[in-house]
């Protein structure tokens, strides 16, 4: 299986390249910062915001700052929500999140940070919820972060999505 994703992931490559040389329109990488956060692409040279086509990354965004766990983790959404914005995305069109948590150890320290998490991630995720993996890590960069975020969206996917998955059978 592995032999045949590289040979696709290279048949893509060698597609790209070939498509380029053509003169046909190759995709354009659109660096977006916030306001104020021009720093992280100078002096950490990261890029908050990257746009190609359709699809938005956003690089991870701390849980952090003054306040309670709540308060930090809805503020981390709030930005997310901004930064998407700045690209002309939103929350319902974010495909994929990578969630990383410094507080949790093992699976039940996961179970207790997921029933304060779960509830908030749900008020900007109410339906038609995105891909999402959940990390526990030692340390994060910003100081006091608990949790940091990263997200890819296409911009319409939220438009219209379909989702027919059935409850599961107690």
């Amino acid at each position: 299986m592995t032999n045949l994703r590289n040979a696709c992931l290279l048949a893509g490559l060698l597609f790209s390249a070939a498509s380029a040389r053509a003169g046909e329109d190759v995709p354009t990488r659109e660096h977006l910062v916030p306001p104020g956060a021009e720093r992280a692409y100078h002096a950490w040279h990261y890029t908050p915001v990257v746009k190609v086509k359709d699809m938005v990354i956003v690089s991870g965004i701390p849980a952090a700052g003054p306040g309670s766990y709540e308060d930090k983790v809805r503020r981390m959404f709030d930005s997310l929500k901004r930064q998407l914005e700045l690209a002309g995305s939103s929350l319902a069109d974010v495909v994929e999140l990578t969630s990383f948590h410094t507080g949790p150890t093992d699976a039940a320290s996961f179970q207790a940070e997921f029933a304060k998490f779960g509830p908030i991630h749900h008020e900007y995720f109410p339906s038609h919820y995105p891909a999402w993996s959940a990390v526990g890590t030692s340390a994060l960069l910003a100081e006091g972060a608990v949790v940091e975020l990263r997200a890819v969206a296409i911009i319409g996917s939220g438009r219209a999505p379909k989702a027919d998955v059935p409850l599961p059978t107690p």
